[in-house]
């Protein structure tokens, strides 16, 4: 694995430990990558240290698409005879 070194504004850090906020931007990071479509579910999941089912539960919340649809494979699909 490898380990990524970020510089964060002291402020960023006033209301939660270094830990708690490295959890939230790695699952921030996650959350993202997957409604971008750049990565699967269960690599988002993995990536934010969850199981898909508990990802699953944090993209409901935050009202995230849990269906990545790329509506020009969807329309070639609905085209075909």
């Amino acid at each position: 694995m490898v380990q990524v070194t970020v510089n964060v504004p002291e402020e960023f850090l006033a209301n939660r430990d270094a830990d708690t906020f490295a959890r939230q931007m790695q699952l921030a990071a996650a959350i993202y990558w997957y409604a971008r479509g750049e990565v699967s579910m269960g690599k988002a999941a993995e990536f934010a240290g969850l199981n898909r089912p508990e990802f699953l539960d944090i993209l409901a919340h935050e009202k995230i698409d849990v269906f990545q649809v790329d509506f020009d494979d969807l329309e070639r699909e609905l085209s075909r005879d």
